[in-house]
């Protein structure tokens, strides 16, 4: 557990730095297809539905002071938080070599430029080298330094957005995409890290700071980002955000933009991912941890599938939006505690029925998204199974798993 508290400030600026990577303007260039107001509007929707989700789950956090993956015990017993756990590491593993890609990109064309040098795989590990160094420091003060590194990447970012204004005309966009697709990836993205929040909020100083201070920094940074990226696409005519960064001839700061964006984001992936490995075994040495994670997030960098991103979002919502509707309905509804059960029954039934609605409303294509049915499916088909559980359960299994 992280030894010194952390302020609304502190976890607004924290979460800022989480949102602004080159993953989000990526993301928000797929969005481009639908111009600027309808691009925005459904950025801010989309985001504002996830940010809740988001800073809803932190609460639990901050009032169990528990790591996110831990607290989920409460709620799908220890075996089910096992399963849970699972899931974030992998999803954890492939955000970290998703930045590491994305960052060795990006450099590779600015440090050619600016230095003669473009070695893909160097770059790759050098990062993730930084990633590790940020991460081994988590409780050593390094918020201060990732406050100011947030504030520097702000102003950096307000420049850039001016240089892309700059470009003149809107460009035609040939891809397409329709509303609820859109929709849906704006409230992925802050969906991948609800697995992660209570690792932060759990040394939250107040309950409101927890919250204000998450839902802020998370819903303008990651706002602002596919804003940025929608943008990009629109006036320079380009998808990649790698090449859009390039063609405005920043120098320094376009390296400067990319390294620190990489790093305050993808150090929260490496620690969450040490937290959820702690859930399964408690015993393992933390910095170890960190040191192995960070490897084979560098490793998996060099080979993962990038065409395979907006896919890996869609795995992201599927696993997490039927999960923590479960773990969120339990504790701010049935207020239940099976933190000494063995597993949830009832509970990974509705996941497992939630997960199938989430993909059959993905291809309906619905204007509402997936998430949200998902999720109400989720909670409804919980309900009944517990109803149904209870009453058909022999006594000594019911109080094991319900």
């Amino acid at each position: 557990m992280m030894e010194n508290k952390l302020g609304g400030f502190s976890l607004c600026a924290l979460w800022f730095g989480a949102s602004v990577s080159l993953a989000e303007i990526m993301t928000g260039s797929l969005i481009a297809p639908l111009g600027i107001k309808t691009g925005i509007a459904v950025i801010l929707i989309g985001h504002l539905i996830g940010t809740l989700i988001l800073s809803v789950t932190g609460i639990i956090g901050f009032k169990e002071r528990k790591p996110a993956l831990m607290a989920s015990r409460m709620s799908m017993g220890k075996y089910g938080s096992y399963l849970i756990s699972l899931f974030n590491i992998v999803q954890l593993l492939g955000w970290t070599a998703i930045m590491l890609i994305q960052c060795a990109r990006s450099m590779q064309s600015i440090t050619s430029e600016l230095l003669g040098f473009d070695n893909f795989a160097v770059l790759v590990i050098g990062i993730g080298i930084l990633v590790a160094i940020w991460a081994l420091n988590r409780d050593k003060g390094i918020s201060t330094l990732n406050n100011i590194a947030v504030l520097l990447l702000l102003v950096l970012c307000l420049v850039m957005l001016k240089a892309i204004m700059g470009q003149g005309t809107i460009k035609p966009i040939d891809s397409t995409i329709s509303i609820g697709l859109a929709l849906e990836l704006c409230i992925v993205m802050p969906l991948s890290w609800v697995p992660l929040i209570s690792d932060y909020t759990m040394s939250g100083k107040s309950l409101q700071g927890s919250f204000l201070g998450s839902f802020v920094g998370y819903f303008v940074g990651s706002s602002f980002m596919f804003i940025i990226g929608l943008l990009f696409a629109l006036y320079t005519g380009l998808s990649d955000p790698v090449s859009s960064i390039n063609s405005l001839n920043l120098g320094y700061a376009a390296l400067l933009i990319v390294i620190l964006s990489t790093v305050t984001t993808t150090f929260l992936d490496v620690y969450s991912a040490v937290m959820s490995t702690l859930n399964l075994s408690p015993t393992i040495n933390r910095t170890n941890l960190i040191l192995l994670f960070s490897a084979l997030g560098t490793l998996l960098a060099l080979f993962f599938p990038m065409e395979q991103y907006q896919n890996f979002l869609y795995m992201i919502g599927s696993l997490f939006a039927p999960a923590f509707s479960v773990i969120i309905a339990d504790y701010f509804l049935y207020r239940a505690d099976r933190s000494g059960h063995i597993f949830n029954l009832p509970g990974l039934i509705a996941i497992v029925v939630g997960i199938a609605t989430y993909y059959l409303v993905l291809g309906l294509d619905l204007v509402i998204g997936s998430t949200i049915p998902s999720m109400l499916v989720t909670v409804l088909v919980y309900a009944a199974a517990r109803s149904i559980y209870a009453a058909l359960a022999p006594a000594h299994l019911t109080h094991d798993t319900l």
